[in-house]
């Protein structure tokens, strides 16, 4: 390997490990961030996110919103129609609804239950559906929960 290639090497290792120093106006260092801006909301707490679980209920960055699984142990047209009343409330934090969710993914521990229970979905969303994962699986975060739904939504203007 050719020496400048190396030196490249080890100069990109560095501004990695030292978080790209850089000197402000002052002459002072500072060190610049170069993760994405993240905006949060987590069920009107003002830190915007649960420190004892270590999440946010849902992030913005750019256009995009993720927002974190809701769970529930009621897999009744009522408990899944609640799970999607508080989905979009989530989605209503940063302006969206059903209608910016580009992607579901949704964890359940009895998937023949929630297929037989599948107009509430398709109610929340009004005929616009986003593309889906449904999946079964042994057990969820609360282990009472039967059922967990997470989305992604992309707000207007996140066209290319």
């Amino acid at each position: 390997m050719p020496k400048i290639a190396v030196l490249f090497c080890l100069i990109t290792c560095l501004l990695v490990y030292t978080g790209c120093k850089t000197s402000n106006s002052a002459g002072k260092q500072t060190t610049k961030k170069t993760g994405p801006v993240k905006e949060k909301w987590h069920w009107n707490n003002p830190k915007k996110q649960d420190e004892v679980a270590g999440y946010a209920q849902v992030v913005k960055v750019g256009n995009t919103i993720y927002v974190s699984g809701i769970p529930t142990k009621d897999l009744s047209p009522e408990g899944i129609a609640r799970v999607y009343k508080a989905l979009e409330k989530c989605l209503n934090a940063f302006g969206a609804s059903s209608q910016n969710v580009v992607k579901e993914t949704l964890y359940t521990t009895d998937i023949e239950t929630v297929k037989t229970n599948a107009t509430v979905r398709k109610e929340f969303y009004k005929g616009d559906f986003p593309a889906a994962t449904w999946m079964q699986v042994s057990r969820l975060y609360e282990a009472e929960a039967t059922l967990e739904i997470d989305m992604i939504a992309v707000l207007a203007g996140g066209n290319r």
